[in-house]
């Protein structure tokens, strides 16, 4: 328990930091955030009047008294760009950010998983050279390059998926609307596996590698176990804890790269949706999206003790002791 409590203060502490940090941050860049939605032509009484609206004429510890309230609160204000209140607008983009991640971190992770095990156990061999040659490959490139290879082949020269968007113009009904959908997500999500296999695959090739020269491997091979219960049961079950920690730390650095993913593609997602606000100084949404994305983070990461224990009897007696 007293770990426990730990953890979670140490992620309360953590939160915090982000919080002090998102307001401040935003309010030193260069820039002004009125500039983006007032028109030269407004009076001083207008743009006046129009600071009031936001807050902005307020004194610095007022604003950030209101600040930490909204954002404990979750309701973070209205947005400077739309007007409209930023919970209103991150939910009708997070279900496209959610299509689009999970099928790519759950397919690339499950690729990279496969191919690792398969490089371990064919140590030397042309498949372990491919496979290592690939992975390599895979995570050396930066990403918008590849994406914007990626549609340049297979939506500009060979235009076998959409150029751009989540939907086509005008919007199909029915059953044809998911496949239409589905079609907008394939390349994507495509360039999100090819981009992210390879740093899984290479993790657990190496570690099973390791588990493999295991005394308690070899023993188990020495008793005559089948040859896929010794690799499954035995050699990948003791590096079980460190996949899934580097798998769940791994989706918030997935969900932060979904600003270049979303605005290659020009999909209507939360991630293009912090580009855009970042950009034209929107503090409540650019601060509501950093803070959600501190609370991924935090949550991931203990989510990973949790499965820690569950997976790994050593930590489970420790933490009883």
């Amino acid at each position: 328990m007293t770990s426990l409590a730990k953890r979670f203060g140490g992620a309360a502490v953590v939160l915090l930091v982000v919080l002090v940090l998102n307001f401040f941050l935003f309010r030193i860049m260069p820039g002004d955030p009125l500039t983006g939605i007032i028109d030269p032509r407004f009076s001083p009484e207008a743009k006046q009047q129009l600071a009031a609206q936001w807050g902005l004429d307020k004194p610095m510890s007022e604003q950030f008294l209101v600040y930490i309230k909204e954002m404990l609160s979750f309701r973070f204000g209205l947005s400077m760009m739309t007007g409209a209140p930023v919970w209103d607008e991150l939910k009708k983009r997070v279900p496209n950010t959610v299509a689009l991640l999970l099928p790519a971190l759950a397919l690339s992770s499950a690729l990279g998983l496969l191919l690792g095990v398969k490089a371990a156990l064919k140590r030397g061999a042309n498949a372990e050279r491919l496979v290592m040659w690939s992975s390599a490959v895979s995570f050396s490139f930066p990403s918008f390059f590849v994406q914007l290879l990626l549609l340049m082949c297979f939506a500009y020269f060979w235009p076998i998926f959409p150029l751009r968007g989540t939907t086509s113009v005008p919007p199909p009904e029915g059953l044809s609307a998911i496949f239409d959908y589905l079609w907008h997500l394939a390349l994507p999500v495509f360039s999100l596996v090819i981009l992210g296999f390879g740093g899984f695959a290479l993790y657990i090739r190496n570690m099973m590698v390791k588990a493999m020269g295991e005394d308690y491997v070899l023993m188990a091979r020495a008793r005559g176990l089948p040859f896929r219960r010794v690799v499954w049961n035995h050699a990948f079950r003791s590096i079980l804890p460190p996949v899934l920690t580097i798998l769940l730390l791994s989706l918030p650095g997935v969900v932060s790269g979904a600003v270049i993913t979303e605005t290659v593609f020009s999909l209507n997602g939360v991630g293009r949706f912090l580009l855009e606000a970042t950009n034209s100084h929107d503090y409540p949404a650019a601060s509501a999206a950093f803070f959600l994305l501190a609370l991924l983070t935090v949550a991931c990461n203990l989510l990973a003790d949790l499965c820690y224990v569950l997976v790994d009897p050593r930590v489970r007696r420790e933490a009883r002791e």
